[in-house]
């Protein structure tokens, strides 16, 4: 898990939003969170993987945070769980 898997989770869960890479680009933007298109979409990949965001929307790309993601931001899940060699 990075920094920026954290404000990606955070932003859809503060916002309780299904977006896509770009919305998640400039809306991070707007909060003074500068994460790049391509940092964005590797990660969401990654999370997707994870089980802490799933596709709303296979077409357009759109993610949401799931059940699981919420509990890893509330602390009920263990990050170490989730590690992996590729980061």
């Amino acid at each position: 898990m990075t920094g920026n898997d954290d404000s990606i989770l955070e932003f859809l869960h503060d916002h309780d939003v299904a977006l896509p890479p770009t919305g998640l680009e400039i809306n991070l933007d707007r909060e003074g969170v500068s994460v790049s298109y391509s940092t964005i979409h590797r990660r969401l990949q990654k999370l997707q993987d994870k089980g802490l965001v799933e596709k709303a929307n296979d077409q357009k790309g759109y993610y949401a945070i799931t059940d699981k993601g919420r509990a890893y931001l509330e602390g009920d899940l263990d990050a170490s769980e989730l590690e992996d060699d590729e980061e």
